[in-house]
Order: structure tokens, then sequence, then C-alpha cells
């Protein structure tokens, strides 16, 4: 009722209302009619007219046979005497009668009523405007103001620790904030102090603004979460006035949470850009640095944020005393994907079939955020399918569509390019197979997804979380593997091996200059590590080494890739038979699974002419040993936790 009250609809009933009873009164008032003057004079002298009334020239009066009221008025240019001897005659005999008046003078508050109406429709009309466009925070005359967003500690917030999967060291480090919180008693006993700063710090799609949800939902306290954009806009000088009204708020209502997502939109270093050091933005990050720790005390109020590129924060912000702890919020291990994919299972019906610990196994280098896509990706194939249970190979569809994009089967391609391509992901797959450091091949196809003509799958079967020299090299020849199979086989290269070449360049180029990997330039790093993105700090920086040096770099990277290149020319002329066989295989049944991919590999799959018009029955049969040789090997296999390599031929450079 009160929101009713302050909206625009109460004061739009007013207006009506004013509006109806101007118009009912208006309507009682009697109908005159306006007569022009000789009228009169004739009514006058034929004695029709009743009564007569004089406000200066203005004629008011009543006519005796129709009793109807008339008005009319007395030129200028008319004589008065006649017609007052005439008038004068009949009152004297009684048949008329006469009446006049002075002729009033206007009140000049009734002269300016009309314009103060429309003013106070106008004053009334902008404060409704005001008071809408007040919500959301975004207040119109009140830039200064915070546009944080009050969470209270008797809301129901549906997020907890609970729903939080495959981050238990985190949620202990955030745990340990909010128990102080409720029992700040024996952390002051033992002198501890707790940290006024969280600052948590991963990859997009991790759960760092997820965590600070769960904190929310826990502590039980205030909880203010405000985005690092909100504090700068056009007008100098509101971010630090943003600032400085939050932290009032919090002050106000201790002990609280302050939680400031995407803070490197405010934080970043300052003396970065083209400007100076009265950047509006500047101006906001030293405000915040002040209230977190300057002289003023903020007893009880905890500040938490995230960001994804801690890189570029300015250091008086991480020093001990704002942010005293940064929490890594990294990709969740095989265990951490297990439980994540239980949260996100719980309210969808998944088949018999579907094992999570296999899927977990399938899905290494995914976020929270990945597995969330994934398992609604399987959710929509399924009801596209019109079935009732999300089954096993489902989600595995959806695995890769998420990974490489939706196949494109009804493509059109040529037979020249259909083998192209069989060739080129050949020579992935089989160089990839006889390199001993290098992970198995999970799925082998020629059908075009999203931007990539064809893609090879390679899923690790352990847990990595360094490269040496030797993986890195065998990872060279991998890579090459596509191009130098088409130069082998069909005399000819293609633009399929782009993505491939960008990769090679970028890890012969890390492997020198990053890693120190060469035995010629010895142990040293070249160029600056760090990827700063700021205009004037590129204009400022130098490389720390010579032209000289910059030749011999050059000079390593050419000799690494050459050599790459030749070994991986040799194994493929050593197996140029298997090369075959996996090629036509591909061209048979244009995805290879790794059950299939092994067999065509060791040369077990009858791939003649007349097998290559066998019935369907023949390859259901074939399909149904398949998954029986899948089902072992993933039993088999060891649970891995890194990242996936998949060759994209035309696609953005993947991390490995």
């Amino acid at each position: 009722m009160k929101k009713f009250f302050r909206g625009a609809g109460f004061y739009l009933l007013i207006f009506l209302i004013i509006i109806s009873v101007v118009q009912l009164f208006g309507n009682q008032t009697q109908e005159i009619r306006d007569i022009p003057f000789s009228e009169f004079y004739q009514n006058l002298k034929a004695e029709d007219v009743k009564e007569v009334k004089f406000v200066d020239r203005r004629i008011t009066g009543t006519l005796k046979s129709t009793n109807e009221t008339f008005t009319s008025y007395l030129p200028y240019s008319i004589n008065e005497e006649s017609l007052s001897s005439e008038i004068l005659k009949q009152a004297q005999e009684k048949k008329l009668v006469v009446t006049g008046e002075p002729v009033p003078a206007t009140p000049w508050l009734i002269e300016i009523l009309p314009s103060l109406f429309m003013i106070l429709i106008f004053v009334v009309i902008w404060f409704v405007f005001m008071q809408q466009s007040q919500g959301g925070g975004s207040k119109v005359m009140n830039f200064g103001k915070s546009k944080a967003k009050m969470h209270k500690g008797d809301e129901k917030v549906k997020v907890t620790f609970k729903e939080v999967a495959g981050l238990d060291e985190e949620k202990e480090e955030l745990e340990e904030i909010v128990d102080f919180l409720k029992n700040p008693k024996k952390y002051i006993e033992l002198g501890a102090r707790i940290p006024k700063g969280i600052l948590m710090v991963g990859p997009p799609g991790t759960g760092k603004t997820y965590l600070s949800k769960a904190v929310a939902g826990e502590a039980k306290v205030p909880f203010f979460s405000i985005s690092g954009s909100d504090f700068v806009e056009m007008f100098v000088g509101v971010g630090a006035s943003r600032v400085r009204d939050l932290f009032e708020q919090a002050k106000k209502s201790a002990p609280c949470i302050i939680f400031i997502d995407e803070i490197d939109a405010v934080g970043r270093k300052r003396g970065a850009g083209l400007g100076g050091g009265h950047d509006e933005r500047e101006q906001t990050l030293n405000q915040l640095l002040v209230e977190m720790d300057g002289f003023g005390v903020n007893e009880g109020v905890i500040i938490m944020a995230a960001t994804n590129r801690p890189d570029i924060l300015d250091p008086a912000l991480l020093r001990p005393g704002r942010f005293d702890r940064q929490v890594l919020v990294g990709s969740p291990d095989a265990k951490g994907r297990e439980e994540i994919l239980k949260v996100h299972a719980r309210n969808k019906p998944l088949a018999e079939d579907v094992n999570l610990k296999v899927l977990a196994r399938r899905t290494p280098g995914f976020t929270p955020a990945d597995i969330e896509n994934l398992m609604n990706e399987a959710a929509l194939l399924t009801a596209r399918l019109n079935e009732k249970t999300i089954k096993m190979d489902t989600i595995e569809e959806a695995i890769t569509k998420v990974i490489a994009g939706i196949p494109k089967k009804s493509k059109v391609i040529s037979e020249k390019e259909r083998k192209l391509t069989a060739y080129h992901e050949a020579g992935h797959a089989v160089v990839a197979s006889l390199l001993p450091h290098t992970d198995p091949v999970h799925q082998v196809t020629i059908i075009p997804r999203g931007r990539a003509g064809g893609f090879t799958m390679i899923l690790p079967t352990e847990d990595k979380y360094y490269a040496t020299k030797t993986e890195m090299e065998e990872q060279l020849v991998h890579l090459l593997g596509g191009r130098v199979a088409e130069r082998l086989v069909l005399d000819d290269i293609s633009t399929g091996a782009q993505n491939d070449l960008e990769r090679v360049s970028a890890i012969a180029r890390a492997m020198v200059t990053k890693y120190a990997m060469s035995e010629k330039l010895g142990s040293m790093a070249f160029g600056d590590s760090s990827d700063e993105v700021f205009l004037g700090r590129d204009f400022t920086t130098r490389r720390n080494y010579s032209e000289e040096v910059a030749s011999e770099i050059d000079r390593e990277i050419r000799r690494i890739v050459d050599e790459a290149y030749h070994m991986t020319e040799k194994l493929l002329s050593d197996n140029i038979e298997k090369l075959h066989g996996v090629a036509k295989a591909l061209l048979k049944y244009e995805t290879l699974d790794a059950a299939q991919f092994q067999k065509a590999f060791a040369g077990e799959l009858d791939l003649t002419d007349d097998d290559l018009e066998s019935s369907d029955e023949a390859k259901s049969e074939t399909k149904e040993e398949i998954g029986q040789f899948i089902d072992e090997t993933i039993s088999s296999e060891t649970v891995s936790d890194t990242p996936s390599e998949i060759k994209l031929d035309d696609e953005s450079e993947k991390e490995v």
C-alpha cells in the first residue's frame, strides 16, 4: 500500500479526480444564450424583457415569453440616450426590473490560479520521475551514493557452503572468516587478528562469485555486494564519493562483509596509462586504499574481492593490512569435478548407465561453469530426442559439443577435401600414438564442428602439473603431424594447418625465451614476462636483450621447429601403412573413438572395398564390440586432472 502512495499511480489518480470535479461543477451552470444587441433592443421595444442587469457595457436579462436567459453587449458606437429612456420608461411602469453592479476587481490569486495549476502538474510529474529513477540504487541526483546491494543476515539466501563442491580448501579459508564473525572471542583471546581483506583469484568460471554468495548465506551478517565498475562514472569525484559512502554504510552495520566483484576494474596499477595522477579511476583507487587501511578504523568490516587478473592490480592494494590473504580458486581435479557433477545432476533424471566418475575423467580442465553448461546441454539434447532420461551417450555428445561445437553433418564436402582432412587428422593421431610421452588418442573425426574441419582429441592418463622439455618437443611433433602427412601422401599442403603452425611457433618461442630450454642461449629468460595491456607501459617498456640476441633467438626457434618437422617426417615415413590404415578408417566411419582408432592403428580393421559396402548389421556388431572394449579401457585407465588437448584445424589456440 505504501508503494502505491509513492508511485505514479497515486498522483495520476488525484489528477483525474480534480478534472472530474471541475467537469462536474462546470456542467451544472445554467446555459446562457448570447444574442446581438439589435435582437435585445427589439425585444426591449416589444416589452418582452422581464428583467435586465447591467455590468459595465455587458447586458444580462431574461425574456418574458420563453423565460430564457440571454446576454448581450452594448457597442461603443450606440448612443445610450435612446436606450436609457426606453429602459427608464418601462422601469417606471414596472414592466421591467433593472439591476446593476460595479465591475468587480478579479483577485490576483484567481488570476494566477491557472498558472499555479500547470506548475503544480509539472512539479508532480518531475517528483514522480525522480522517485521512479531512484530504483536499483542509481539515484539521479545522488551520484555520490554507493550502489552496493545490502543482504541482511535474516534474509533467506539459497546458496550455502553445502552447495559448493570441489573447493574444499577454499571453503576452509572462508569458513574461518565466517566463524570469526560468529565467534570472535576465541580468536581475540589468542591475540589473533582476522584478515582485513580476502582476495579470490582464479580463471573465469571457477566459482569465485559463487563462493561469495555462499559466504553471504552462511555469515548471517549484513553483506554488501558491488561490482568494481559501479564506482567509476563520467563525473569527476563520483567514484571516491561512492567508496566513502560504502564504507560509512558498512561501519554503521558492523560487523559486516563487503564484496567487490571484478575489482580489477578499479584497482589497476597507478601510472600505467597515458593519463596522469588525476585520473578518475586512480582517485577512486586512492580512496579505496585509504578506507581499507588508513587513519580511520574499520572494526568488524571485512573486504572480499574477486578477480581473474591479479597481475594488473596495484601493489599497494595487495599488501598485508589491506588484502592480507589471497585464495586461489583454480580448476577442480577429477574428484572435485565428480562432486560438481553430482551437484548439477541432482535435479536431472539420469539413466542407469551414467557413470559420474567416467565423466569426471572425460572432462579434464573443465571449470564449474563448464560442467554446469555441460549438464544443461545434455538435458537440452535429451529433450530434443524426446527421451525421458539423460543417457551416457548423450552426455558424451554434449562434452564434444561444448569442446568443439555442433557437428555439421549436412555440410557438403568434396571427396578431395574429405581425403585431405582424413590424412591430416590421421597424421596427428598416428604421431601421437608413436610418441612415448604423448597422451593417448580419445577421438578422431573428419566431421566438421564449429569452425573446425576435423579434430583429434587427446586425453591425459595421469596428473600433470609441469611440462618437461621432452614433452614439449613431442608436442611440437604431434602438432606438425597433419602438415607432414599432407606433404607425404598428397604431395601438397593446405591452409588447414594454420592453427597447428601458430601453436608450434608459440611453444617453440616459449621454450627459448621463457623456459630457457635452449643450450646455445643458456639459462636465461628473455623479454618481459608480464602480460601488461596498458598502452602507456608498452611505450615505456624496452626488451632486455640486443638485436644480436634477437637474431639468435629466431635461429634457435627455427632449429627447434625444423628438428621437430624432420622427426615427424621420419615417424610417418616409417609408419606409412598405419597412416593409410587410419585415414581409410576415417573415410569409412568419419569418427573413430579410442577403440576403433587402436584397431585401425594396429591394422585389425578390414578396410577392403567389399567391406566398405557392408551392411548396417555388420556395422552395428562392430560398434557393440567397440563398446565393450571402451568399458574395459575406461576401467583400467588412470584418472587424470590435466586439461585435454584438442587439435582444431581452423579454430583459435587451445590451452594445454
